[in-house]
């Protein structure tokens, strides 16, 4: 069996924590691993680490590669690169291809498709039900993993069992959409409803016969090489595996999981899944709650104090505060679409943000002037570039660069600096064993990301 998890998503439901820059499945938020690291642990408990796979695009490339070497540094490269988002049925198709082309698997594999950002526990059980899904996928079905519903949720679909196939699996009776809270009640009592986890088990010759009768148009373009395929990715319909398959599918059936499960949907759900103190409050960072009852906190850096407060959440980034009233989270939504009328970068960006050699923080930034940050990891280096509208100061705080300034090489080290000029072609290096951290002070008329000519880069980066 090989499982392929799903990380392309850019959602911001959990912004500011969450942006486009640094989506969900890579932040940190009930422990000290990304979602997506979490996942990758939970599936190795069901096949090896070396069938484990991530789908994302060429934006996320080198964060899920950093992820991925976290856990292995042997899976680091088990990527696979959507060139442009086009839904799920789209990329699960791609994925088939993919396992077929580059890992030579025949009709009777195994493919178990799984979301990256939701947290399941307990992981053993979790391993259970994954090698039951793999044994009725061999008998043929398309296996959707069906949550039993703790509450009348409005924010997921629903799954209706139909007549039991063995093995625990029901056939599928109906796809519901989202309920309104009536008719979500009325699902809960039934107790044959399921919330749809979007997680699949299926074989890849099941899923072509399948995709060849419900979508020809995704189907069609199986028949060509990967390569062809992914050059003609953009022109694929963007549609999801639900609405283009599992509702026409007469092999679509349900494995009720009985399971400690979220999406994490909204920042509503994270009591879910961190236990509240007696207070009822979930307190994440450094925070002072007095006369505080059912509030979140997420906080990072500072202090955060609740005094006299109730049914609130409150997430503070260094660039962003967000409050809101329990229950009405999934508000959030309107408050990127705001943002992004009035085209705010912190829908985009954190003040720190991660390159595949390291990263840099904007600490200060007013007209003329930008002061960053910058952490290069050992042995990286940053591409071979230019900037035609600001110069740059270097004061090296920890570690040794190596600096290329036009056809000078020069070593700096520990409270030492250099300087670049306007239009110079220049390089950042760190030959050291230990992470290189400096301040970056920027002048000109024009301090964007986006001022940046490469002339080479070992990541294969262009310019903006």
């Amino acid at each position: 069996m090989k499982a392929v998890i799903l990380a392309g998503g850019s959602g911001t439901r959990l912004w500011p924590v969450s942006r486009y820059g640094l989506p969900k499945q890579f932040i940190r938020l009930n422990g000290g691993k990304s979602l997506l690291c979490q996942t990758v642990e939970r599936l190795a408990a069901a096949v090896p680490l070396k069938d484990i796979f991530v789908i994302t695009n060429e934006d996320y490339r080198f964060h899920v590669q950093e992820d991925l070497r976290s856990v292995s540094p042997a899976i680091a490269d088990n990527v696979i690169l959507e060139p442009v988002g086009r839904n799920t049925a789209p990329a699960i198709a791609l994925v088939v291809k993919y396992c077929q082309e580059k890992l030579k698997c025949g009709r009777e594999e195994v493919i178990f498709i799984c979301p990256s950002d939701h947290i399941i526990a307990p992981v053993e059980k979790f391993a259970a039900y994954a090698r039951q899904a793999e044994a009725a996928a061999k008998a043929g079905g398309i296996v959707t993993f069906g949550i039993k519903p703790s509450r009348p949720e409005t924010g997921y679909g629903y799954i209706r069992r139909g007549s039991p196939q063995g093995g625990g699996v029901f056939k599928v009776a109906r796809f519901a959409e989202k309920p309104d809270a009536a008719t979500a009640e009325k699902y809960l009592r039934a107790g044959d409803y399921y919330w749809n986890s979007g997680m699949f088990s299926f074989t890849i010759g099941t899923m072509l016969t399948e995709l060849k009768a419900y979508a020809p148009e995704i189907s069609r373009r199986l028949g060509a090489k990967l390569v062809k395929m992914i050059s003609d990715f953009r022109n694929m319909p963007s549609i999801s595996i639900d609405y283009a398959v599992m509702e026409r599918s007469k092999r679509a059936s349900v494995l009720p999981m009985n399971i400690l499960w979220s999406d994490v949907g909204s920042w509503d759900s994270l009591h879910e899944v961190i236990k509240p103190n007696g207070a009822g409050n979930v307190n994440i960072g450094d925070v002072l709650d007095l006369d505080t009852k059912n509030t979140t906190v997420y906080g990072g850096k500072r202090l955060i104090s609740a005094v006299g407060v109730k049914d609130l959440i409150i997430i503070d980034t260094e660039d962003a505060l967000l409050v809101v009233k329990k229950g009405q989270a999934q508000r959030v939504k309107e408050v990127v679409d705001a943002l992004k009328e009035r085209k705010r970068k912190e829908v985009v960006e954190h003040t720190t943000t991660y390159r595949p050699w390291g990263s840099y923080t904007v600490l200060e930034e007013g007209p003329r002037y930008k002061i960053k940050r910058i952490v290069v990891k050992p042995n990286q280096k940053l591409s071979h570039q230019l900037h035609y509208h600001r110069s740059e100061h270097w004061i090296i705080v920890k570690g040794t660069a190596r600096v290329t300034i036009g056809k000078k090489v020069s070593m700096v080290h520990e409270n030492e600096s250099t300087y670049v000029p306007k239009s110079t072609q220049h390089r950042l290096e760190n030959p050291g064993r230990v992470p290189l951290e400096m301040i970056e002070v920027q002048n000109g008329e024009y301090t964007g990301e986006d001022d940046i000519v490469r002339f080479g880069d070992i990541y294969g980066r262009k310019s903006k």
